[in-house]
């Protein structure tokens, strides 16, 4: 990787030094601690675009007061050199006073998919935060293209209401969910379980596909729903919620009919919150 960011201004130098080139610019922002993942989207960027930005920020306004903000995990060294083996272009690493300047009071206040009862109801300040901060950078970076993982679904759907509310010319590309061979979403979170619960996780995905499979065979929405939670609390989990939703409203739907459809779920396995998804 040959640049490392701290200011807008040296980043928006570097955009405009290779667009004038006829490069497309991609932007990936993540909050560090980099995975498989997270890699990932690079990689998908490169589909679109000559060259990647990752910006690595942890953003404070996307935390409640209940939330450790401070214990967040920040791996910078390491971040910059799996970013540097990956062959990303560039890292925009700013300060907090560099996205939230003295006297900063302006908030995005996200509709539609941000209240859609799912993550929302465990979360109720974060997809405000989310929002600000994505709109932020998106302004900041001035990419062709922006790339986020589908495993945080609603969060994707939040970002796309938003730029297509505020007319933010960058593209927003979903990128499908990286999995473990046995099909547990790869996550930071897995770390935290235990070997028992490493092979209970599993399960999540297993009842998504399975799920997904009885709908398509014409299974009814609410019955197929109720099962699955009934599994996932049979199998060692405290079930947050398990539901049928349009793909793009996240509004609940009562048949395939009313879709694209996805599955989504939430729920935690001892103290760990795992969450997943699976299109219909």
């Amino acid at each position: 990787m040959s640049q490392i960011f701290r200011t807008i201004a040296d980043m928006r130098a570097a955009v405009a030094l290779w667009r004038g080139q006829g490069d497309r610019i991609a932007l990936i922002p993540t909050m560090g601690a980099l995975h498989a993942g997270h890699l990932s989207l690079v990689e998908a960027s490169r589909a679109k675009c000559r060259r990647a930005i990752v910006s690595i920020f942890v953003n404070p306004t996307q935390f409640a007061a209940n939330e450790d903000f401070g214990a967040y995990p920040r791996t910078f060294e390491a971040d910059v050199e799996k970013l540097a083996v990956i062959g990303a272009d560039a890292c925009f690493a700013p300060a907090p006073a560099e996205i939230y300047p003295e006297g900063f009071c302006t908030k995005v206040i996200p509709g539609g998919p941000a209240l859609a009862g799912l993550e929302d109801r465990f979360r109720p300040e974060h997809f405000a935060g989310v929002a600000q901060v994505v709109a932020k950078l998106l302004n900041q970076a001035q990419a062709d293209c922006a790339f986020f993982g589908e495993k945080d679904y609603q969060q994707l759907a939040v970002i796309r209401r938003m730029a297509g509310d505020l007319d933010i010319a960058t593209e927003i590309h979903g990128v499908p969910i990286l999995r473990e061979p046995d099909g547990l979403a790869l996550s930071s979170r897995n770390v935290y379980l235990s070997a028992q619960e490493r092979r209970q996780a599993v399960l999540l995905s297993r009842v998504l596909r399975d799920t997904a499979e009885k709908l398509r065979a014409g299974a009814d929405i609410a019955a197929a729903s109720a099962d699955a939670a009934e599994k996932i609390a049979a199998g060692g989990f405290v079930l947050d919620y398990f539901e049928a939703r349009h793909a793009q409203t996240l509004a609940p739907v009562a048949a395939l009919a009313e879709g694209p459809v996805r599955l989504l779920v939430a729920a935690r396995l001892g103290k760990t919150r795992l969450i997943d998804n699976l299109a219909v």
